[in-house]
């Protein structure tokens, strides 16, 4: 957008946000964001972000450092974020100077911290693993605790990252020795995602449940299926449990919930994220309104836009394959956008490195046997490499 277009938007009085990152997330919610006259300006350490080229303004700088937020921050009306990861003193500054911060810093402390998190949820009756917190691996190794289990850094995992399962005693050797949280290993019989949205007003939206499938190797989601394979009574209960914890924080914004669906039909509450969601990016396609647009209506306190499933769909994770790192290069890219109901999502990232996220693929169809066929093509057919 040139500087011309954009002060005569602004003259206009199209609504403007700042968000504190660049990546795709921030991609997505501009592409959003240009359909319903929205000015969006980004902040990000890269300055080849995927925001870069399309942001109404891109600074680059570090949204971990404190003046770089507020510098960024101090002349926004509406900020908000794509990644937890941020400098939350700079953000509660600049709410008491008056800028509307959403999700809120105060909810940002909380979900920042898993160690914190996991107490949230006891204090306020959700259904979670059990756990407990420890500082170290020498208290890890002090401790005689029942194998397997998960151990989670409390702060600065992200994508699968700071997470690991210790099957036995010979394993604690690779553990994190740093504050951590240890949870028992769940038994579950699948993983399902709920995302829901709250305004300023306190309007909710719920989107209809989506069923995850993980790569072992990655600890990353491979596929997604919505609508969700589980009873009605089930996904009630789940859209209840997010909806009560989106309320309990008085979030502005999406929340997205990831839960445990245990062997005898219990609902876990596994970690939840105060941003769009990898478990929503099908809603794009097949939902009456996307989370990015969705996301958009809340931090500016517009009425939700509604969150029927238009039709199933599967989501497609695309991630560096595991072997390369270099210049990007999408083998087998045009033989998958010749299909029917396919729709491909690259990120524009230069750059590939093993399991990296570089894009998604949604895959629609009239039934979900046709969609997990056609999914399984577009896994098998489309690679991240490098030349």
């Amino acid at each position: 957008m040139s500087q011309q277009k954009i002060q005569e938007s602004v003259n206009n009085g199209n609504p403007s946000i700042g968000v504190l990152g660049g990546g795709q997330l921030g991609m997505m919610m501009i592409e959003a964001a240009n359909k319903i006259g929205v000015l969006v300006h980004c902040l990000d350490p890269n300055p080849a972000a995927p925001c870069a080229k399309i942001a109404a303004t891109f600074t680059v700088g570090d949204f971990n450092n404190y003046d770089d937020v507020y510098q960024f921050g101090k002349d926004k009306k509406v900020l908000t974020i794509e990644i937890e990861n941020v400098n939350i003193e700079a953000l509660e500054v600049l709410e008491k100077e008056g800028v509307k911060v959403y999700p809120q810093p105060a909810v940002l402390k909380i979900i920042k911290d898993k160690g914190v998190q996991k107490q949230f949820y006891v204090d306020t009756y959700v259904p979670t693993a059990p756990f407990q917190l420890i500082e170290g691996k020498s208290a890890l190794i002090e401790q005689d605790l029942a194998y397997p289990f998960v151990q989670k850094l409390r702060v600065g995992g992200y994508d699968g990252k700071g997470v690991q399962v210790i099957r036995n005693k010979e394993e604690l050797a690779s553990a994190f020795d740093a504050p951590s949280v240890i949870e028992s290993m769940i038994d579950f019989e699948k993983e399902i995602s709920i995302i829901v949205a709250r305004n300023v007003a306190g309007q909710l939206a719920v989107f209809p449940a989506v069923e995850c499938e993980f790569s072992k190797e990655a600890n990353l989601v491979e596929f997604q299926f919505s609508p969700a394979n589980i009873a009605k009574e089930i996904e009630q209960k789940a859209i209840e449990i997010a909806s009560s914890i989106i309320q309990s924080l008085e979030l502005v914004g999406i929340l997205a919930v990831e839960f445990f669906l245990t062997k005898q039909g219990e609902l876990l509450v596994n970690e939840i994220a105060p941003r769009t969601h990898n478990s929503g990016h099908h809603t794009i396609e097949c939902c009456e309104t996307s989370q990015f647009e969705q996301h958009l209506r809340a931090v500016l306190n517009l009425e939700l836009g509604s969150t029927r499933l238009v039709c199933p769909a599967a989501m497609v994770n695309l991630l560096g394959e595991p072997t390369y790192n270099g210049l990007a290069y999408y083998e087998g890219l045009e033989e998958v956008e010749k299909m029917s109901g396919v729709f491909v999502h690259l990120y524009g990232k230069e750059k590939t490195s093993p399991n990296r996220k570089m894009g998604h693929v949604t895959i629609l169809g009239k039934s979900m046997e046709e969609i997990k066929a056609k999914a399984a093509l577009v896994k098998s057919g489309l690679r991240c490499i490098s030349k």
